[in-house]
C-alpha cells in the first residue's frame, strides 16, 4: 500500500508560480513512476507531467510544456510540480499519482495507468 499527500495549492495571481509537492509512504517509491493529474471542473483527469524513477525520464503535457517542472527526491520520498507563468485554465485540482508502468506506459494509459492517487490540493489562478 502507497499513501500520496499532497500539498503547496492555493491562490495566485496570472503570471505567479506555485510548487506542489508530493510526500509518499512506502519502500517502492524509489522504482516507481510518478506523474501529476489535473481536473478542471467538468472535465476529465488529464495526465499533466511524468517523471521515471530515475529522474532522467519526463513528460509533459503540450499546454505546460517550458512553464511547469516535474522533479523528484528520492532520498525523501517525495515529488514536486513547480509551476511557473501560471494562466487561468491552469485552475483545476492536481492530483500526485503513483505507477507500477514505465512513463511511455502511462502517458499511454493515461489515469487507467495509475496505481494510486493522493488526495487532490486546489491550484487557482485569478486574471
Amino acid at each position: 500500500q502507497v499513501q500520496l499527500v499532497e500539498s503547496g495549492g492555493g491562490l495566485v495571481q496570472a503570471g505567479g508560480s506555485l510548487r506542489l509537492s508530493c510526500a509518499a509512504s512506502g519502500r517502492t517509491f524509489s522504482t516507481s513512476t510518478m506523474g501529476w493529474f489535473r481536473q478542471a471542473p467538468g472535465k476529465e483527469r488529464d495526465l499533466v507531467a511524468t517523471i521515471s524513477w530515475s529522474g532522467g525520464s519526463t513528460y509533459y503535457q503540450n499546454s505546460v510544456k517550458g512553464r511547469f517542472t516535474i522533479s523528484r527526491d528520492n532520498a525523501k520520498n517525495t515529488v514536486y510540480l513547480q509551476m511557473d507563468s501560471l494562466k487561468p485554465e491552469d485552475t483545476a485540482v492536481y492530483y500526485c499519482a503513483y505507477s507500477k508502468l514505465t512513463t511511455a506506459q502511462l502517458i499511454i494509459r493515461q489515469r487507467m495507468g495509475v496505481d494510486y492517487w493522493g488526495q487532490g490540493t486546489q491550484v487557482t489562478v485569478s486574471s
